[in-house]
């Protein structure tokens, strides 16, 4: 018998078990309310809070701000019973019955915390019947979440009037703290003011918010709830509120971030607050002494180079500055580089030994096949160090650097650095590339030099921490889900995985960055320190006016840059703890005549550093074991030859940098009175003297002639001699007009075509053609015009020793 009634039981319950297992299913969990998104600093202090999508600033109170004293607080008054009940208290409920049914004390509904949590999720209007549908969702409540995950819920859903909702909403909108930061008294308060939100309004009643507040402290001291000097003490705090603006800083990482995460309330950003607030303080006051130049905006980045983490993010001047559209976002924008890439161009250049930084490159007028890049200042230097080429950021000898090392070579590794302009045009970029021929944004661009200040290596910058890949995602009403794990859950998501990389990764964006000696290398840490320890001297063009003599002047090593134009003003610099990147122009693209890198963009990212930076140690980068010295010409950098008196030191990377003798001078067979030369073939057995002249380029020595600058030049050859001497990479270089190219004339203007060309020292005399007819003979450095006709041209230079170089294009006449 007892055994029939003990399996009827378990039937039953069973069958009861089943069926409110099946109205859990059928009647889920309410989903999780719709926070007001929020970014955080590193620290956890709130920069930015946006409005829910119901246009409510509900923020999400985390586990770890529900202080013990509001935790107590709010029990106390609410719900005593709430660690001991299952959603529902039956003692409250007969309490309340007895009271509501004989007219005996307060009217009251019995509601548990749970119950309210319950009304809170899914408002109705209050009904005997909408009570018992409450009661039993607050048992399903507790049936889904602890007891903390309850209260938490209730915290972040109680009103406070108006739009507010959340213990969190209203300590930051009225005391501007988070609640783990409220004093006992200001505790209090916000635990009262719920109950009454429209006859309790901080900021316009805090008389009588505050006498309510002292009856409950009484309460509360009358239960010992809490020590009686602290309540003595919050009986005497006065109560001075207003309503507050949410926290607006760093606006435009804020809605990166935001849009980036859509599903996540709270999103921890890599930001340090004071140095964000100094850099948008430093930024709107500096672009504001701007404004009458025709300059309106500007955008800095400042990167920790031991963590890879951003510090600090302005976008622009004034996000609120919608005249000079200040809602762009400089940090992504797409920009032209100018000069700023030609650290790297000359980093990768020593690392494949094509360059040392005494090397002499060539610095004149030159046609690389139809381009003919010039410096910003017009002016040639005839041949210069790689080193000053660098720090006076000439522009024609990076170009020959880079036809050199290859533009498919110098694009690959920008691709790597994450430049993803570069990756989609890397087909049609060209020579230009180094002169800003290509786009870049400011955060592609101090990765690219926090990847100098790294020895080398790149990695992904950090815009996020504590986020962290592969969480599984968690149920519907859960807490966590609207946190940090949903924007993990999204950063390892497939929807968000690039197909390049970038220096703002999805990868870098959703967890911690990488440390110092992680990723990818992609120059040495040799070739790294001799670019910085170039850019770290202070003689050089783009120094500021007065900065050489200022006592602020910071140790770091820095480039600057203008686009074509003067559209773009860009500096970049660092030193060992941090990189900073400055842009300053216009939104609208607009040029102005002052902006120029050194004078606009430099002056700021130096009081950026002097100001952020100022305690950083002062230790500076030490050269690696794998650099080494030795002694070169001083006339060309290279390993002297016979003819070296004069030598230098330089670095240089054994193994690796060129070995190649110098041959800046070359003995020429010379007749007895010196009047011409003699070649191997025609030198007479006697009468003739063995000298060193200067074994200059063909460019270089049409530059030193055409400047009228003094150098031995080579006598002409023996005029007796048949031989045609030298091959074809000796022909005269014809520089105008340029190969392949279509010419269009005005014909009422009677236009002529420029003709000239670059020869050996010793050519004295050219010969030009036009489609094969004899035009004239000219001196080699000589300029020649003439007036061509409409179709077709095939140009011809022959020098005076029989060589030969062909060039066709074409001429149309308007």
């Amino acid at each position: 018998m007892k055994q029939r009634i003990g399996i009827r039981l378990l039937v039953v319950l069973g069958i009861l078990g089943g069926l409110l297992l099946g109205l859990d299913r059928l009647f889920p969990v309410p989903p999780a309310p719709q926070y007001s998104p929020l970014v955080l600093a590193q620290d956890g202090t709130v920069l930015h809070a946006y409005l829910n999508p119901t246009q409510k600033w509900r923020m999400k109170t985390e586990l770890r701000e529900i202080t013990p004293v509001l935790r107590r607080a709010i029990i106390e008054k609410e719900d005593r019973w709430f660690r001991w009940h299952f959603g529902v208290n039956p003692l409250a409920l007969v309490q309340a019955a007895g009271r509501n049914v004989f007219g005996t004390g307060r009217t009251t509904g019995a509601s548990t915390i749970t119950m309210q949590v319950a009304r809170l999720l899914e408002p109705k209007e209050r009904t005997f019947g909408n009570k018992l549908l409450e009661m039993a969702r607050a048992t399903q409540l507790e049936a889904h979440h602890s007891k903390d995950e309850i209260l938490q819920l209730y915290l972040n859903l109680v009103p406070y009037g108006g739009n507010v909702e959340g213990v969190k909403s209203a300590a930051l909108l009225y005391f501007q703290q988070t609640p783990d930061y409220l004093s006992l008294a200001q505790t209090v308060t916000l635990a009262i003011i719920p109950n009454r939100p429209r006859g309790l309004v901080l900021g316009k009643n805090n008389a009588a918010v505050r006498r309510e507040r002292n009856r409950w402290l009484r309460r509360f001291r009358a239960a010992k709830l809490f020590p009686k000097q602290d309540i003595a003490d919050a009986l005497l705090e006065p109560l001075e509120v207003q309503r507050h603006a949410a926290p607006t800083l760093a606006p435009h990482l804020s809605r990166r971030l935001v849009r980036q995460y859509p599903h996540a309330a709270i999103i921890r950003s890599s930001l340090q607050r004071a140095k964000q607030s100094k850099a948008e303080d430093l930024t709107r006051n500096y672009v504001r002494r701007l404004r009458e130049l025709g300059i309106s905006q500007a955008a800095v980045l400042v990167v920790n180079n031991r963590t890879r983490r951003v510090e600090a993010y302005v976008g622009s001047a004034d996000f609120r500055d919608f005249r000079g559209q200040g809602q762009n976002d400089g940090i992504t924008a797409v920009r032209s580089p100018g000069s700023t890439l030609k650290p790297f161009l000359y980093a990768l250049a020593l690392d494949r030994g094509l360059v040392t930084p005494k090397l002499l490159l060539p610095d004149v007028p030159t046609n690389f096949q139809g381009y003919r890049p010039e410096n910003f200042d017009k002016n040639c230097n005839g041949e210069v160090t790689l080193e000053r080429a660098l720090a006076y950021s000439l522009n024609i000898p990076a170009v020959r650097v880079l036809q050199d090392l290859g533009v498919p070579t110098f694009t690959e590794q920008l691709q790597r650095a994450g430049f993803r302009s570069v990756a989609r045009n890397r087909a049609r970029l060209g020579l230009s590339s180094i002169l800003g021929g290509c786009g870049a944004s400011l955060e592609e661009l101090t990765g690219l030099y926090a990847t100098l200040a790294n020895g080398g290596r790149y990695g992904p910058l950090g815009l996020t921490v504590n986020i962290h890949a592969g969480a599984s995602p968690p149920g519907p009403l859960s807490e966590k889900g609207e946190g940090e794990l949903e924007a993990s859950r999204l950063s390892s998501s497939k929807k968000l995985k690039a197909s390049s990389p970038s220096p703002f990764s999805e990868r870098g964006l959703g967890g911690e960055a990488p440390g110092r000696g992680l990723g990818v290398a992609l120059v040495s840490p040799a070739a790294a320190f001799l670019v910085t320890d170039i850019l770290s001297q202070l003689t050089r063009p783009d120094l500021p006016l007065g900065a050489a003599s200022s006592t602020r002047l910071p140790k770091i090593a820095w480039k600057t840059g203008t686009s074509y134009g003067r559209r773009d003003a860009w500096s970049i610099g660092y030193n060992r703890d941090y990189t900073i990147g400055v842009w300053v122009g216009n939104f609208s693209g607009q040029g102005s005549p002052a902006l120029t890198g050194s004078d606009v963009a430099t002056p700021l990212l130096f009081d950026l550093f002097n100001t952020l930076a100022y305690n950083s140690p002062n230790d500076w980068f030490a050269p690696p074991a794998a650099l080494d010295f030795r002694l070169v010409c001083a006339e060309s950098g290279r390993v002297p030859g016979e003819n070296c008196p004069n030598q230098v030191i330089d670095y240089f990377l054994p193994s690796v940098s060129s070995g190649q003798r110098c041959q800046h001078q070359r003995e020429v067979l010379v007749s007895a009175d010196g009047s011409f030369t003699y070649c191997r073939a025609c030198a007479p057995a006697a009468g003739f003297r063995r000298e060193l002249y200067p074994n200059l380029l063909p460019e270089v020595a049409a530059y030193k002639e055409s400047q009228g600058l003094p150098y031995r030049r080579l006598p002409p050859h023996n005029p007796q001699c048949q031989r045609v001497r030298g091959g074809p990479e000796r022909a005269p270089s014809i520089t105008s007009p340029t190969a392949n190219t279509e010419y269009v004339l005005n014909a009422r203007e009677q236009p002529q075509l420029l003709l000239s060309c670059t020869t050996d020292s010793e050519v004295r005399q050219v010969y030009w053609y036009v489609n094969d007819q004899f035009l004239r003979a000219a001196a080699a450095t000589e300029r020649v015009f003439f007036r061509p006709g409409p179709g077709p041209l095939k140009i011809s230079c022959a020098d005076d020793h029989g060589r030969n170089t062909d060039v066709l294009v074409t001429v149309s006449e308007l």
